[in-house]
């Protein structure tokens, strides 16, 4: 199979049969081999019932549904773990990513040798109020990460299979895929100017809260992409810092005191800042060392509780 299309989708009732009908038309227009993975993620609308009428029209239409909301990174990861085809395409259900982009992504992969490669909509449809925030956001990504992406949130994305199951996507790490790529050995990442249309049916469901959880998501992804496999770097290094300084402070204000008897060392505020960043090294230190001891893997992380399934053998 040649490709596999994965779009994680909340309440889209309205817009998935004229989605699903596009992808068909770029599909047989090109000859592709392909299926589309639906993953409901939790939906409160009908969108389940329309996928399963769509499944049954075309059996290269496929369904996981969730019992409840889990979010975004949870639909790609089932969707990444059933793709099957040689080029994964990701995609939102809102119908602002054209499938008419899908041939040039794939041929990116595929002849150009792109590990990944990256929509970006440099012509947008969003509000000032969305679209500044983005730019900002984008631009402190490219800065901490150093992968030079214009719209590293870009629902539209191509990978190789190889590379969706070499990545773990929980939280909301969905944003920063291309980061967990790098990370993992994947460093060939492309990009391509693609469509961006307006939304035409429903309402976004992102709201301003998604620019505040996306910055503590990026700290957080800069931090397990430097430091996971080695904590004691970081926590050992401020606490060795720290309790140098404070070591300092200590050792000067001690001969001061007994060698020229000018002062009581507790009349000072440096002797408390001095004491201060002693406890702090040697605390920075212990949580360094007990992170090189502690398992970063949790068994359960990417368990979501599937209720159905429509046209995936199980």
């Amino acid at each position: 199979m040649q490709i596999s299309i994965v779009i994680p989708l909340f309440n889209e009732e309205e817009s998935l049969p004229e989605l699903a009908a596009w992808i068909e038309r770029v599909m047989n227009t090109n000859n592709f081999t392909y299926e589309i993975l639906m993953i409901d993620d939790g939906s409160k609308d009908k969108s389940w019932s329309v996928i399963e009428k769509l499944s049954a029209q075309n059996t290269s239409i496929k369904g996981i549904r969730f019992r409840k909301n889990y979010g975004k990174s949870a639909g790609l990861q089932v969707g990444f773990s059933h793709a099957e085809g040689d080029v994964i395409i990701t995609m939102d259900a809102d119908l602002q990513d054209s499938p008419d982009e899908i041939p040039g992504l794939y041929k990116m992969i595929t002849e150009e040798g792109f590990d990944l490669v990256s929509g970006w909509k440099q012509k947008r449809f969003d509000p000032i109020t969305k679209t500044i925030p983005t730019k900002i956001y984008n631009g402190a990504t490219r800065a901490m990460t150093g992968i030079k992406l214009h719209d590293m949130n870009c629902g539209l994305k191509a990978y190789k299979n190889e590379v969706v199951k070499s990545v773990e996507v929980y939280g909301e790490m969905h944003r920063y895929i291309p980061v967990l790529a790098k990370k993992a050995g994947y460093s060939n990442i492309g990009e391509k100017v693609v469509q961006h249309q307006a939304r035409k049916y429903g309402v976004t469901k992102f709201g301003m809260e998604r620019f505040l959880y996306g910055f503590l998501d990026l700290l957080s992804v800069s931090f397990m992409t430097r430091f996971a496999n080695r904590p004691m770097h970081i926590f050992g290094g401020f606490g060795v810092l720290s309790f140098f300084i404070g070591f300092c402070i200590i050792l000067e204000l001690t001969i001061e005191k007994f060698v020229f008897m000018q002062f009581h060392m507790t009349d000072r505020p440096l002797f408390y800042l001095g004491l201060v960043s002693l406890v702090i090294g040697v605390q920075l230190f212990v949580a360094g060392f007990l992170g090189e001891l502690v398992s970063r893997k949790a068994a359960d992380r990417n368990h979501y509780d599937i209720s159905k399934y429509a046209n995936i053998s199980k």
